[in-house]
């Protein structure tokens, strides 16, 4: 019995290449989860600017702000990618 015990905490060793395409996967996975909460953000936002509530035109864009600050910070967008688009989502409030 002691003997299966050791057996099944032993891990599999696995080439470099395998390791790294499965760690690739799992980031895409996790990436694409993250754009898609970021895609969910930007239709609340402009939901609201169709709404003409300035409080909750406020509330979303600084939600939007925030998902695309932590996607620049986690290197999922680019930061000038976060930028251009923090910036057309204002000039989209100051023309509302």
């Amino acid at each position: 019995m002691a003997n299966e015990a050791k057996e099944k905490k032993q891990k599999t060793k696995r080439p470099t290449p395998i390791k790294r395409d499965l760690q690739n996967e799992k980031r895409r996975l996790i990436n694409r989860s993250f754009k898609s909460t970021v895609r969910t953000v930007v239709r609340a936002f402009e939901g609201a600017l169709e709404s003409k509530d300035q409080t909750q035109i406020q509330e979303r864009l600084k939600a939007f702000y925030s998902a695309m600050d932590q996607g620049a910070k986690r290197g999922i967008f680019k930061k000038n990618k976060a930028d251009r688009l923090k910036s057309r989502a204002y000039q989209k409030t100051v023309a509302a």
